[in-house]
């Protein structure tokens, strides 16, 4: 049987690009080498091509801090032009483990379907959506599903009159979280327990995006569901974060630097009724964000009340060794190995149903 060419895409020019190694490594590790022959391509933080090496990708564990795209081999030009390139075949499928901006965002994906290559996970517009928390927020009010109350603030909007702008964040009352609106690994969030820290918790954010998030903080349990599919798509058993660094919530050093940051439950220990209504919660916000392929759907679960409340989701969800979205998919029945080849299989899928279509009259 011929192997697919899988063309695992990583790096990037992202704050997270240290982390994308972390996951492009159990990617790779997790691939089939009886189907797929892998193909490794990093994207440095200067936005350079290059064709990597296995053993470089192998050693990348550890603090994501102290990673980067050194010892890559020969630099690999990629043109802009995607007709022209010579990386890339008909047959070719992209596993893109970017997380962030030039990667998550639908930067990667148009480039994918100007060059007519199937991929893995949403395409341009489902990963614009996806990686725009605020616009995501507003599609999914739309849509009649539950998220908490927010503001948005932009920088022109701060840099006008700053005082302003922290008087209608601080509408929402304290503490609330400040973050950029396009980021992800919880890179530049700040718990904002009182109004005098709200200025360089939104100058901070403002760093990383024009756009930050302002949100109301709920005192909650943080559920996460892993979503796996294209137009019938199905969720997995739920899991919960279990926070306990002195962050006080899911940071990027509770996340990746503190081995004891957070723990975790899959399945999560929620009633039964609570687990399905995730579980619908995710695949309607799935479709109501017109992803694709894969997604983790992050939720809030009120201690109080009970009430759910969609956080937010990720598109090109982390696969490091700490990353739940595989491994509520293990938990559900599903190990690593069957999970990657399934990916490929659904990126096959519309790749097909996209040349299905008639492009001129």
């Amino acid at each position: 049987m011929k192997k697919t060419r899988v063309i695992v895409l990583f790096g990037g020019r992202s704050a997270e690009h240290e982390v994308s190694l972390l996951s492009a490594r159990n990617v790779f590790m997790a691939l089939d080498r009886e189907k797929f022959d892998p193909v490794l391509v990093g994207i440095d933080k200067q936005g350079r091509w290059r064709l990597a090496s296995e053993q470089t990708l192998l050693s990348a564990t550890g603090d994501p801090r102290k990673l980067g795209m050194t010892g890559l081999g020969d630099e690999l030009t990629v043109p802009v032009r995607p007709a022209s390139t010579e990386l890339f075949n008909a047959a070719d499928v992209v596993f893109p483990v970017l997380h962030g901006t030039y990667g998550e965002d639908g930067t990667v994906q148009g480039l994918l379907e100007l060059a007519d290559v199937a991929y893995v996970g949403a395409g341009p517009l489902g990963s614009a959506i996806g990686m725009d928390k605020e616009v995501a927020k507003r599609l999914l009010a739309g849509a009649g599903l539950p998220v908490v109350p927010w503001r948005t603030i932009g920088a022109a909007e701060f840099a006008r009159d700053p005082t302003a702008a922290e008087a209608r964040a601080s509408e929402l009352g304290f503490p609330c979280f400040v973050k950029p609106a396009n980021a992800g690994s919880s890179v530049g969030v700040t718990k904002v327990k009182v109004p005098g820290e709200l200025s360089s918790a939104l100058r901070n954010a403002l760093l990383y995006d024009r756009k930050v998030l302002v949100e109301a903080a709920v005192d909650a349990r943080e559920i996460e569901c892993a979503v796996l599919g294209n137009d019938d798509p199905k969720a997995s058993v739920p899991g919960e974060i279990v926070v306990t660094h002195k962050d006080g919530f899911y940071s990027y050093d509770a996340k990746y630097v503190d081995p004891d940051g957070a723990a975790w439950k899959i399945p999560a220990e929620i009633a039964p009724e609570t687990a399905q209504r995730v579980q619908t919660l995710s695949v309607a916000t799935f479709r109501a964000l017109e992803l694709a392929g894969m997604a983790r759907v992050d939720f809030f679960l009120d201690r109080k009340t009970a009430a759910l409340y969609i956080n937010e989701v990720n598109t090109i969800p982390g696969f490091t060794a700490i990353s739940m979205y595989p491994k509520m998919w293990e938990a559900s029945g599903l190990p690593a190995r069957e999970l990657v080849s399934r990916l490929v299989e659904l990126a096959v899928e519309r790749r097909r149903e996209r040349r299905a279509l008639k492009t001129q009259l």
